[in-house]
């Protein structure tokens, strides 16, 4: 079972099948009409089974999809920054990378045309926290070979939020998902971070 909010290392085929069962059936019905009946249907497995590994319902199941998506979204984005070489090329790859599979993620594009208060409360007031946090687990370590943990986890924070906030509002003056775009508008806060992180110590 998936607890909250938590990284995890690996999914089993049976865990990989029914949740994506679960993407399709809410895609298909809405998040509120799916039952376990639709979920064990269209997944093949028994509702017997589903419960085994589910013992919470639908919440715990939905919970799962929540950190299973953003497991699929990482692992795409650590395969485009590995290697980077600058903080600057580290943020705009992972910036860059995390806008375009946003915008190309069929599910959510048709969660937030069907149910866009939903997916909202969980890209910024219900969900951020956790974005937050596993955002931080995966990127820490690759954003700590450029400055001191402190500064890594405000920028990972602020980065997050800046993507989630062009993403829901896009602006015409930025576009986050072209590299060339990006790399201008991260350019003050890798200029800072570098500066900062110069400053001798008194």
């Amino acid at each position: 079972m998936v607890e909250a909010g938590e990284r995890t290392q690996g999914w089993t085929p049976t865990e990989v099948n029914v949740l994506e069962a679960v993407q399709t059936c809410v895609e298909r019905w809405g998040i509120d009409k799916v039952t376990a009946d639709d979920i064990a249907k269209e997944s093949g497995v028994s509702r017997a089974t589903l419960y085994r590994m589910y013992p919470g319902g639908k919440e715990v199941i939905y919970e799962a999809l929540r950190v299973y998506e953003l497991d699929h979204l990482f692992g795409v984005l650590l395969a485009n920054i590995d290697g980077a070489r600058s903080l600057e090329d580290l943020l705009v790859s992972a910036v860059t990378c995390a806008t375009v599979e946003l915008r190309n993620n069929k599910h959510l594009a048709i969660m937030l045309s069907s149910e866009p208060g939903a997916v909202v409360g969980e890209l910024t007031v219900e969900g951020l926290p956790r974005i937050v946090r596993v955002s931080s687990s995966y990127l820490a370590p690759f954003v700590d070979r450029f400055l001191p943990p402190e500064q890594s986890r405000w920028l990972i924070d602020v980065v997050v939020r800046l993507v989630i906030s062009y993403f829901l509002s896009p602006d015409e003056s930025v576009d986050l998902g072209d590299e060339e775009s990006a790399r201008a508008f991260l350019a003050p806060f890798v200029l800072a971070q570098n500066s900062s992180k110069s400053q001798p110590d008194h």
